[in-house]
């Protein structure tokens, strides 16, 4: 363990993932100093342990590593303007949502108020913070990552230094997350015609489920062949994809659905088809995605 071990800890913004992260400080045995605009949420964890700071200032005098769990980048440098004189010698943590253009800019405020800057993103909901399967990664200066290790670790056991420069998690947070509403709707939309049937939604969570380890086995397969740029062994093909297009307002009239959200796949489909992909791997869509559709 190095010397940081059990240092004192800040946490500012006290949503719910917030909370979570204080809470998991508190637990571990450090010094766990808390700061929220709204001052009452702060009351759970002072009932645990944590120390309220009633200023800003304060809140960052406390400790060498302040962590902030706000929403944006932009609502972090406002609540922390006040205390830009106390943050010089300290090391900042930002687990805020926000594009890797914010991450930068967050970071060169931060180094601007002579502070060390670390960007993180927590890959997990507030109840599984701490726990040993629970993934954060950071980008930005090794320092902090390495003089607060076993900090960091007690947030989640997966704990991941992806490299020097302060946006690579904001860009990770951001490829990742763009899989997550394109699912859940795909999810809500089969809720949907399921209770147009008079059944449970529930009764098909275990097939979704079931599908979702399906897409997990085959990423890898995609990403090789995206590595490579061959898509020329598909599994499932774009014209696949695209044959399947009628199928879905088909199904959207059958069971009185609003499946509009589905065209700009099918468009994508058709635009990757006309391009030449018709017999590639569906994985070359990516092609396409990186050419910006022209406007008129």
């Amino acid at each position: 363990m190095n010397g940081h071990h059990r240092s004192p800890v800040t946490v500012v913004g006290l949503g719910s993932m917030g909370s979570a992260l204080a809470e998991a400080f508190i637990d571990a045995g450090y010094r766990t100093t808390v700061w929220n605009r709204t001052a009452q949420k702060a009351a759970p964890l002072v009932s645990k342990g944590a120390v309220h700071a009633q200023t800003m200032e304060e809140a960052v005098a406390a400790s060498p590593l302040i962590i902030t769990c706000l929403t944006t980048y932009e609502s972090t440098t406002e609540a922390l303007e006040p205390a830009t004189a106390t943050l010089t010698g300290r090391a900042l943590v930002c687990l805020n949502s926000g594009s890797p253009a914010g991450a930068r800019q967050m970071a060169d405020w931060t180094r601007g108020h002579g502070a060390r800057y670390l960007d993180g993103a927590i890959k997990n909901v507030p109840s599984a913070v701490g726990a040993e399967d629970t993934l954060l990664y950071y980008g930005g200066d090794n320092t902090v990552f390495d003089e607060f290790a076993s900090a960091l670790h007690v947030l989640g056991g997966d704990t991941v230094y992806l490299g020097a420069d302060a946006d690579l998690a904001a860009l990770y947070e951001m490829a990742v997350g763009g899989t997550l509403l394109p699912a859940l709707v795909g999810f809500f939309q089969g809720a949907a015609a399921v209770q147009a049937r008079g059944l449970q939604v529930s009764s098909m969570v275990r097939f979704s489920t079931k599908w979702f380890e399906m897409i997990n086995s085959v990423l890898p397969v995609f990403a090789e062949e995206i590595d490579r740029g061959d898509y020329s062994k598909p599994a499932s093909s774009v014209s696949l994809f695209l044959a399947g297009a009628a199928y879905d307002q088909e199904f959207g009239k059958e069971a009185n659905l609003d499946v509009e959200w589905h065209k700009p796949f099918h468009d994508l489909l058709k635009r990757a088809v006309d391009a030449g992909h018709g017999d590639h791997s569906i994985s070359a869509l990516t092609e396409m995605l990186k050419k910006p559709v022209p406007t008129a």
